[in-house]
């Protein structure tokens, strides 16, 4: 869908729409770091900013390579009266998108938010910055806004502070980090982020992109954007792999993982293969004690943007059901050019049961609001 058609369809919506929204994948951005982060950042972070900006974990160490057509992914709809950034202006976020769709809920996924950074104590003081900034500019400003645990996810000890630091806190309802880590997800020097989500009742949000310093294919750097954006799925494929076969939900049983970004497509085959290759090595994984698709659908979450749209509904249906429709959780990602218009999703046929837990129940169930 162009930004063009998205502009006119959410000019259009329907004045006695009454759907209830949860949108569960919407990102902010500060207008200004100087003005509005600087002051949460101790005078030594600053300086380091200012001298050395943010040097990321990768070779493009401006961000991603590959430009999208607009600014920052942007809408070009998105801009504020006076030209505030897209996702910078809580006002206007509030005629532009919350009190159209009657979003009850949206959760804040902040992206420049020092995750992957070089220097591990620089992430964790912007990660905390970040944080901060949250409170003090949205959800303390709109009760419907909640904000992410931002995490400097490759130091996890660093990471898990963070976490206890926020727990109890309710402008927080999940920890956040992004999807592409230096190494898989399941390895041991992550666990004490899962311990710490698990002790602090928090889910944990893993996003699309990231900073592991790894390409996102199995085979080297893509050439084009195109092919960046389809690695999401392969990043979150081997993300789950590696969580499940490390026995990390074995370990912390009331575990909860959300896959944001990145599709949810590709979970029912993922689930099928690694059943079968689990079922002919047992004796490597005895620490696996299930099924691998049992852990997925007791420990997993998708966010439905992008959606995926077959030329057959009846084969989005089918996967609807193999996921199990409370997992699967409505996002738009505002205020990106792929944003995804709750009016215009293309759901397969459903019971006004099955809508209502897509588009809000999911959401206060996992989330307890």
């Amino acid at each position: 869908m162009s930004v063009e058609t998205i502009g006119k369809a959410s000019a259009t919506m329907p004045a006695n729409q009454k759907l209830v929204i949860a949108d569960c994948d919407i990102h902010p951005s500060p207008k200004s770091v100087e003005k509005e982060i600087f002051p949460f950042l101790e005078k030594r972070w600053r300086d380091h900013y200012q001298t050395y900006g943010m040097l990321l974990r990768q070779p493009y160490q401006a961000g991603p390579a590959y430009p999208k057509g607009q600014p920052d992914a942007a809408r070009r709809d998105a801009y504020g009266p006076n030209g505030e950034k897209p996702g910078s202006d809580l006002e206007f976020m509030r005629k532009h998108h919350l009190d159209r769709y009657n979003i009850e809920l949206g959760v804040l996924n902040p992206l420049k938010s020092g995750q992957g950074l070089q220097n591990p104590d620089f992430a964790a003081a912007y990660c905390k910055a970040i944080n901060d900034w949250q409170i003090a500019e949205w959800t303390s400003k709109e009760a419907r806004l909640k904000g992410s645990v931002c995490l400097p996810y490759e130091d996890a000890i660093l990471s898990a502070k963070e976490i206890e630091r926020r727990a109890g806190d309710p402008n927080f309802i999940q920890a956040f980090m992004l999807i592409r880590t230096s190494e898989p997800l399941g390895n041991r020097r992550y666990w004490p982020i899962f311990n710490a989500c698990v002790e602090a009742n928090l889910p944990l949000a893993v996003h699309a992109f990231g900073f592991g310093g790894t390409p996102v294919t199995g085979g080297g750097w893509p050439s084009y954007y195109t092919e960046d954006m389809v690695g999401h799925s392969q990043s979150a494929q081997s993300l789950v792999t590696s969580m499940v076969m490390e026995g990390v939900f074995e370990r912390w049983p009331e575990l909860k993982l959300i896959i944001v970004e990145a599709g949810f497509a590709w979970a029912p085959a993922l689930s099928w293969r690694l059943d079968r290759i689990w079922a002919q090595n047992r004796e490597e994984l005895l620490h696996v004690k299930r099924p691998p698709s049992e852990y997925m659908a007791d420990h997993i979450w998708y966010t439905t943007q992008p959606f995926e749209e077959p030329d057959r509904r009846g084969h989005l249906k089918d996967i609807f059901e193999w996921i199990g429709w409370e997992k699967l959780l409505f996002a738009t990602d505002y205020p990106h050019w792929d944003f995804d218009d709750p009016t215009r999703i293309p759901l397969p046929r459903a019971t006004d049961e099955q809508k209502q837990s897509f588009f809000i129940d999911n959401a206060r169930s996992l989330y307890g609001v």
